[in-house]
C-alpha cells in the first residue's frame, strides 16, 4: 500500500532502532543496502536514502512516507503533509538547531553585527541565504561538503550549522551567537497520498506505532503490594501519568498498586516504596505507551 523512505546516515540507526521496537522491522540483504522490506500489510517498499532527498522525494510523489528533518523540509521548499515530530535525533531526544557561528574571539555578538560582504559556509545554502536576506546583509554564501566548522577563520568567516549540544563548534573555536531554525525529526506525508482516506488511516497507524515508542523511553511500569493502612503514603510517592491503579487483593489483605514512572526516578522510589510499607515490588520494562 505504502511505500516508504527512511533516512541514511547520522540517523539510520536510530530510526532502524526505533522501527524494530515498533514492531515493523526494516530487512535488508546487508547493512549498506539502499532497500529492505517490512513484513506488514501497510508497507509494500522501503528505500534508504538519504535525509537531504527525502522531502523532495516524498513530495513528488516517489514515495507515500518518509522520514527526515525540519531543517531539510525548510532547505528545500518541499510541500509534504507531517503526521508529527518524532522526538528523537542521532544521539538523544533533543531537537538540533541550525545556528549562525562565529569566532569565538570576535567582536560579532548578534547577526546585525556582521559586515556586508561576509564570507559564510553551510550545508544550508537556501535557509542561510533567506536569513541574511531577511537581515539586509549581502553574504558571500560557500555550499559546505562537511566539516563546515573547520573552515574559520582561514576560508569564511562565520558559518551556519546545526548542533545538538554545540560540544562540536566550541572545540573548534566557534561562539553561537543565533539559532535560525529548531529542528525534530518528523515523519513526513506525500500531500496526495494523504488526500487518500485508506492510504492516510495506515500513515497514521504507523505514527501511533512509532509514538508509542518514543513515548515509553525512559519509563517503567512499577506493581506492588500494598497494606491497607500504607495505601495513602504509597500513593504520595508515585508519579504517574493519570493516576496510579488500584486493586483490592483477594481477601481483602491490603491492594495491587501499578503505576508508570520515569526510569531515572526508580533508584529513590523503590527504596522510598519499601520504607512506607510497600512490598513484593516489580519494576517492568514498557515498550509501547499509546493514549
Amino acid at each position: 500500500m505504502l511505500s516508504l523512505v527512511l533516512p541514511k546516515g547520522s540517523l539510520e540507526r536510530a530510526t532502524l532502532e526505533l522501527f524494530d521496537s515498533a514492531d515493523i522491522s526494516v530487512h535488508r540483504s546487508s547493512d549498506v543496502t539502499y532497500r529492505g522490506t517490512i513484513n506488514d500489510p501497510r508497507i509494500d517498499e522501503v528505500r534508504i536514502l538519504r535525509p537531504q532527498e527525502i522531502p523532495r522525494y516524498v513530495a513528488e510523489g516517489l514515495f507515500d512516507l518518509g522520514i527526515t528533518g525540519r531543517d531539510w523540509v525548510a532547505e528545500t521548499g518541499s510541500d509534504v503533509t507531517t503526521l508529527g515530530e518524532l522526538r528523537y535525533s542521532k544521539n538523544t531526544s533533543r531537537p538540533i538547531r541550525l545556528v549562525l557561528a562565529v569566532p569565538a574571539d570576535s567582536t560579532w555578538t548578534e547577526p546585525s553585527d556582521l559586515p556586508q560582504g561576509v564570507k559564510v559556509s553551510s550545508e544550508y545554502p537556501e535557509l542561510t541565504r533567506r536569513f541574511f536576506e531577511d537581515l539586509g546583509i549581502q553574504a558571500e554564501i560557500a555550499l559546505s561538503y562537511g566539516a563546515t566548522e573547520a573552515k574559520v577563520p582561514d576560508i569564511v568567516d562565520a558559518v551556519v550549522e546545526i548542533t545538538e549540544t554545540g560540544r562540536a563548534l566550541r572545540a573548534a573555536g566557534l561562539r553561537v551567537i543565533h539559532t535560525i531554525l529548531t529542528s525534530h525529526t518528523e515523519l513526513v506525508a506525500n500531500p496526495q497520498s494523504y488526500a487518500d482516506p485508506e492510504r492516510r488511516h495506515a500513515m497514521e497507524q504507523i505514527h501511533t506505532l512509532l509514538c508509542g515508542v518514543l513515548e515509553a523511553r525512559g519509563k517503567v511500569l512499577v506493581k506492588m503490594n500494598v497494606p491497607a493502612e500504607s495505601l495513602d503514603e504509597v500513593i504520595d510517592l508515585l508519579p504517574s501519568m493519570k493516576a496510579p491503579t488500584v486493586n483490592e487483593l483477594f481477601g481483602g489483605n491490603g491492594y495491587a498498586v501499578e503505576s508508570v514512572v520515569p526510569k531515572t526516578e526508580i533508584n529513590i522510589l523503590i527504596p522510598e516504596l519499601c520504607d512506607v510499607g510497600a512490598s513484593d515490588i516489580i519494576e517492568l520494562a514498557i515498550s509501547k505507551i499509546v493514549h
